[in-house]
């Protein structure tokens, strides 16, 4: 609110010195509108300037600076050419306007590029903040799955997504054949889908090469130019970017190295550790903590047997298999974790002769 009390002064201010002082001889009305005007320009532009970062500042000034300096070199070799004329105050007028314009515009966008760590001092903070920049591609973009990445939070840093790519992703939701077309609307919406993602901060970049024709090797290029990541399911780039030194996050690797360790119908060896809730079941655990309940187990607690895995559950809370032992199946009962003890031969005075001391076999089959 007060952000807003002191703009309204600023501009009301500004439009009270152009009615006093009338530039341009205007008449006192036409001259407060001006002043107003004017006012109004400057507090949009400072309002712009807060959302620009520290580096985009710097480098909009340097670049103002130096824009500035090769204007005066140019006003130089136009007064030594050209006569004293309004003309030639007006080239001189324009190509300092025009080399401070480019200046500012150029040192914006290309101020995230500055590594103010180096300068030390209060700048030294800029090394944690480093972005890390993920460069995303029309197949990615159209496949989708992006989107639920960036959701779960995995995705840090900057989100970048070239204007050319959208270039190519409009082609594809403009093309004649239905397929294409269905294909180029999806990814648009994922587009609309990432913006309101609060998790990840997106931004649309102008950067292009126009020496460059293939959208892969632009996309390349540009992570030359950012040292970010390409994000892609392409195989083809990321062959190509990777033996040109270009790291790549490839969607397609991610999910392979999320599959489940175990198929249904494999057999996996396990210890049977307690029993499970539900009738006649034993529970077992992996080495990397994962829980395997297996029915017609509760038996064989406190042995390792061989189970068929019939499901794998992939919940948030982590992963579940689910296993069936089949006694009639195996070739034997299974081996407790500890090695047997054997039992040595009992004298059979006063039985039967017929009885025989139980060997550890028949114990086991006995169980």
């Amino acid at each position: 609110m007060d952000a807003l009390l002191i703009r309204f002064l600023f501009v009301l201010i500004v439009g009270v010195i152009g009615f006093l002082l009338r530039p341009f001889n205007l008449p006192q009305t036409y001259a407060a509108v001006v002043g107003l005007l004017l006012g109004v320009a400057i507090v949009v532009f400072e309002w712009r300037l807060r959302a620009m970062s520290l580096k985009r500042l710097i480098g909009a000034a340097i670049g103002s600076v130096l824009g500035i300096f090769g204007a005066y070199l140019f006003a130089l070799v136009i007064g030594s050419s050209i006569q004293a004329s309004p003309t030639r105050s007006f080239l001189q007028i324009m190509v300092m306007l025009i080399m401070a314009y480019v200046g500012l515009a150029v040192g914006a966008n290309k101020g995230d590029l500055l590594n103010l760590a180096a300068l030390g001092g209060i700048f030294g903070g800029e090394r944690s903040g480093k972005k890390s920049y993920k460069i995303l591609d029309t197949s990615v973009i159209i496949d989708g799955r992006i989107a639920d990445i960036a959701e779960t939070g995995f995705l840090d840093g900057l989100i970048v997504i070239p204007q050319f790519v959208l270039r190519e992703l409009q082609l594809v939701a403009d093309s004649a054949d239905s397929l294409k077309r269905n294909r180029g609307r999806r990814g648009l919406d994922i587009l609309q889908r990432l913006q309101k993602t609060a998790i990840v901060q997106i931004q649309i970049v102008e950067d292009d090469f126009p020496s460059v024709r293939e959208v892969d090797l632009k996309l390349i290029e540009l992570a030359k130019l950012y040292e970010g990541k390409i994000l892609t399911n392409d195989f083809n780039l990321n062959k190509v970017a990777q033996l040109q030194g270009v790291a790549v996050l490839n969607i397609n690797e991610l999910a392979n190295s999320l599959k489940p360790i175990v198929l249904p119908g494999e057999i996996m060896r396990v210890f049977i550790l307690k029993e499970g809730k539900e009738y006649n079941q034993g529970v077992a655990y992996l080495d990397d903590g994962t829980m395997v309940v297996v029915d017609n187990a509760r038996k064989m607690i406190g042995k390792t047997i061989d189970v068929s895995v019939t499901s794998v559950l992939q919940t948030t809370a982590g992963k579940m298999i689910f296993g069936k032992w089949d006694e009639r199946g195996s070739g034997h009962r299974g081996s407790s974790s500890p090695p047997p003890v054997a039992v040595p031969p009992v004298a059979a005075t006063g039985s039967d002769p017929a009885k025989k001391p139980p060997s550890p076999a028949t114990d086991r089959a006995a169980d």
